[in-house]
């Protein structure tokens, strides 16, 4: 209390508990009628309080202080009982399995276990052991479980059921155990043969209620101490606050706070001086805003009131018996409203207590205050309206709105670019783009929105951004600076009024954003250096907004990147299905939807559809991961149940992967439509893992949903199988799938959603294109708050004519004629000039078939727009692979020439056995054939290693 509280507690000793101005009067309230009005008993200390009441401070203390103690000495005694328990318990296992292990591999064990009465020789052993090791027992078992030796006689002979497996298995342990004795502490430990091998069990007990027993006699010990230790802390407080009480007199607590937090309050927060004066007319005591108003020496306190330099009517007041009621008095150039009242009814001593109050600063000091609450309003509305929305450019407005016309009558905003299009703002320079105007009508002279402004070193823009600090041009009519940068533009804005301006850096994280220009015209009165600085702590909040907004801005730009990048840019070339398809993103930017469609090899088609929980780059960049995981299994020309099986244990390892990491949250909640379509048959074959049945449209109008059976999503590790559904799909019905966001949100449950697209589906045929068109415009008038993945797709049956095939005999001499008949068809297809290679092509194939392979054995040839595909098929499994053939080898050829003289070639497996195919490109822009060469010389050079 700045060296007045020992000149406190000396006042408190002349009139104990009373505070040191109880009694003063408000500022020009009273007549000092109360000087000769005495209370009883008022400044006898004998009437403050008894010595010692329930509510003292020194009472307080010592019950503070005696619960303390008993809960500190309560804990010891509770810690040194659970201690002493836990050694004990410890001693117990560590007792047990050295008896335990020390019977098992004791001498002569072996020879009695392997005598005609086990029990005879080895039960006396026991009970001697059992005595010198202090356990309860030590049995010994067969490894049936029937008891050899028991401290209890009568439980020889009995088969007991123990946790003793661990024992069997050579490994010693020791477990609470609930057994013959009653709740104890086991040991067990195998005994072995010489070749090592467990022949029988040594378990020795101890029961727990022994262990409590040792624990309970150090009991009276540890009660005793805390006894001991109670009464001397009891004794100790005692003194303590029986010290405490003669210094406090007695006082409550509440009562010793009040009067320490007035005497503070009056000598530093109080905005009134207030002085007391002793009798002999010196000054006692005297606060800070007394110090303030009459300019006191730091000594002034103990000196008498004329030799403070105080003018002579106020030191003539301040040392007469005098009352007064706001006289007005000169101090230096200060008119001060002075009142003064006698303390000599509320203390021993007689003095006075004078109070001063400045009314020169009065009107200021309002209109100060009034400006002050004005600008708060407008920085709590700041911060309430800008950073509405995550959009850098609205952001920008919403400062420039807020500003006008409470603080200035036009604001400008200008960015750099780069924090117009979220990227990470590079070295400040001088080339900004407006963003942003408020307070002009149409035809202002300001440069537009969208200029892009270069500025002229010297100007006050400049200055701001290139040495980031804020400027004021108070008068822009007497700055050249100003008007350097445009004097024809700068005429026409002084022109409309404006006089005055203040440039301010938008700033977040020590990078400059922009900046923010605030002009007043008119009447309204030029910046100050006060204003700047309101007008930088405007500019700092907006500048988090605007920050807050570009950094949003760059994360959803890179999410959509990445998912466009993840996404597939185009369809693939295919004959089966006329396919179309719409991506919508949410507004809460980009998700985890995704489709895709694969060729399949023998003219089939795989058509996915899955959906990742959640939004932004985990959720795009784990989309990525499963497509290409699905296109990887999809080369392996898997089923559809095998493809998302194979993509469940995937998810669950990289969920694992991840936990371990730390790097996200796990892609648990993903799910997966597959669905293959055959060209051939018009089979569609679908599996899904938790995703929405795909719609059918058939061509007369009808709609219906294929089911498959319901499976969870990816990466549960529920461990059940996935299952297809299959359904034969007449020429022109169209198959739909598509995420949940298209029939399901906030306003729609999902039946309701799927009955909605039921009803656009119905109707007439339409192209896929049309189709998705008409999905898109009545399930989705507004844009979605969850992204969106429609993919229709209008079934196209390959002509029976291009589908040629034979049942082959196991039987070398028939690979002839059906290489024959193969050829005679692509005679018929005018595939002549391909025709030695597939001759070529089926007899390595079909002669494979037939010395490896098992029946049935089958041949298709399939004439596709673009391709030729020749199919060997058999009952057999395995698989073929290509080998490099020593030059003894009399085979190990064959499918090396078949992947020479085919685009592409594969084994794919089906419930009945595989199927090896081989493509080969037809049309004018297939590649050049390799027929030009003949196998021996294909073969010479694979044997040589060149070429290839």
């Amino acid at each position: 209390m700045s060296g007045n509280p020992g000149r406190f507690r000396r006042w408190l000793s002349r009139a104990p508990g009373r505070s040191a101005f109880p009694g003063v009067a408000p500022a020009g309230g009273g007549t000092g009628d109360r000087q000769n009005e005495r209370p009883a008993g008022a400044g006898d200390p004998r009437h403050v309080r008894p010595s010692l009441t329930t509510r003292s401070v020194a009472r307080e203390v010592f019950l503070l202080q005696l619960v303390l103690v008993v809960l500190l000495v309560a804990g010891a005694v509770v810690a040194l009982v659970v201690q002493a328990r836990r050694d004990t318990m410890t001693d117990a296992r560590h007792r047990t399995l050295a008896a335990a292990e020390s019977f098992a591999h004791s001498w002569g064990l072996q020879e009695a276990l392997n005598s005609d009465n086990p029990t005879a020789k080895l039960q006396p052993l026991a009970e001697a052991a059992r005595k010198a090791s202090g356990v309860d027992a030590l049995i010994v078992y067969k490894l049936d479980g029937i008891t050899l030796t028991h401290s209890d006689p009568r439980q020889i002979g009995k088969h007991v059921i123990g946790p003793y497996a661990e024992a069997a298995r050579g490994k010693p342990f020791t477990r609470t155990f609930q057994g013959a004795l009653g709740l104890s502490v086991v040991s067990a430990a195998p005994v072995k043969d010489s070749s090592g091998r467990v022949v029988a069990l040594v378990a020795a007990p101890v029961t727990v209620e022994k262990v409590q027993k040792s624990v309970n006699r150090q009991l009276p010990i540890f009660l005793g101490t805390a006894v001991v230790a109670l009464a001397l802390a009891g004794g100790g407080a005692g003194l303590v606050s029986r010290r405490l009480r003669r210094q406090t007199h007695g006082l409550g607590p509440a009562e010793m706070t009040r009067m320490y937090e007035h005497h503070d309050a009056v000598l530093h927060a109080v905005r009134e001086g207030v002085l007391i004066v002793g009798r002999d007319g010196r000054l006692l005591l005297a606060n800070d805003e007394a110090r303030r108003l009459l300019d006191l020496p730091a000594d002034a306190e103990g000196r008498h009131v004329g030799d403070l330099g105080l003018d002579h009517r106020t030191a003539e007041l301040l040392a007469s018996d005098r009352s007064a009621t706001d006289e007005v008095h000169l101090a230096q150039d200060r008119l001060l409203a002075v009142n003064k009242r006698s303390t000599s009814p509320y203390g021993a001593h007689q003095g006075s207590v004078v109070t001063l109050r400045d009314t020169t600063e009065l009107r200021w000091l309002s209109g100060r205050a009034e400006v002050a609450r004005e600008r708060l309003r407008l920085l709590y509305d700041a911060g309430v309206r800008i950073g509405s929305t995550l959009n850098v450019v609205r952001t920008a407005e919403e400062l420039a709105q807020v500003a006008v016309p409470r603080f200035a009558d036009i604001v400008t905003v200008e960015l750099l670019d780069p924090v117009l299009k979220g990227e990470e703002p590079a070295a400040a320079g001088t080339g900004l783009r407006r963003a942003a105007i408020a307070g002009l009508a149409p035809d202002h002279p300001l440069y537009p929105i969208g200029e892009l402004l270069r500025f002229v070193p010297g100007t006050p823009v400049t200055a701001g951004v290139e040495q980031v600090r804020s400027m004021v041009e108070p008068d822009l009519a007497g700055s050249s600076a100003w008007r350097s940068q445009d004097p024809e533009r700068a005429r026409r804005i002084l022109d409309h009024g404006v006089h005055s301006l203040a440039v301010v850096p938008l700033r977040a994280r020590g990078v400059v954003l922009g900046l923010v220009d605030f002009w007043r015209s008119g009447d309204s009165p030029p910046f100050d250096d006060e204003d700047l600085s309101f007008a930088e702590e405007l500019a700092g909040r907006a500048a988090v907004g605007i920050d807050n907004a570009r950094r949003y801005t760059r994360e959803r730009t890179m999410a959509m990147t990445l998912q466009r990048s993840l996404m597939p840019r185009g369809l693939p070339d295919q004959d089966a299905l006329e396919v179309a398809h719409r991506y919508l993103p949410a507004k809460a930017g980009v998700g985890g939807d995704w489709f895709d469609v694969i060729p399949l090899p023998g003219a089939r088609v795989a058509l996915v559809v899955g959906d990742v929980v959640g939004h932004g780059l985990h959720a795009a960049a784990t989309m990525g991961r499963l497509r290409i995981a699905v296109h990887n299994f999809s080369a392996l020309d898997l089923s559809p149940d095998e493809l998302l099986g194979h993509l469940d244990e995937l998810v669950t390892h990289i969920d694992v992967q991840d936990e371990d990491t730390d790097e996200g949250p796990a892609i648990t909640g993903a799910t997966c439509l597959y669905v293959v379509y055959d060209s051939v048959s018009g089979r569609v074959t679908a599996a899904t893992a938790g995703h929405l049945p795909p719609a059918v449209a058939h061509s007369d109008g009808r709609v219906e949903f294929l089911h498959p059976p319901v499976s969870p999503p990816l990466g549960l590790s529920t461990g059940l199988p996935f299952e297809t559904a299959e359904l034969s799909l007449p020429e022109g019905s169209r198959l739909v799938l598509y995420t949940d966001g298209l029939v399901e949100n906030r306003s729609r449950d999902l039946d309701a959603g799927l009955e909605a697209l039921r009803a656009a589906l119905t109707g007439p045929d339409r192209t896929a294109e049309d189709t998705c068109a008409t999905v898109m415009q009545s399930l989705l008038p507004t844009r979605s708050t969850d992204d969106v993945a429609l993919l229709v797709a209008r079934a196209r049956r390959l002509d029976p004519a291009h589908v040629a095939e034979w049942d082959v005999s196991r039987d070398p001499a028939a690979v002839g004629p059906v290489r024959n008949a193969c050829v005679r068809q692509l005679a018929d297809w005018g595939l002549q000039d391909i025709a030695y290679g597939t001759e070529l092509i089926l007899s390595e194939l079909i002669t494979n078939a037939i010395r490896y392979g098992a029946e049935p054995l089958h041949v298709r040839l399939l004439h596709t727009r673009s391709a030729l595909i020749s199919e060997v098929s058999d009952g057999s499994s395995t698989s073929p692979h290509i080998r490099q053939a020593k030059a003894t080898d009399e085979d190990g050829r064959g499918l090396f020439l078949v992947a020479q003289f085919a685009e592409r070639w594969g084994t794919r497996y089906s419930p009945r056995g595989k199927t090896i195919w081989a493509a080969q490109a037809v049309g004018p822009d297939a590649a050049p054939s390799s027929e030009a060469e003949s196998p021996e010389h294909l073969l010479s050079r694979w044997e040589h290693g060149g070429g290839w």
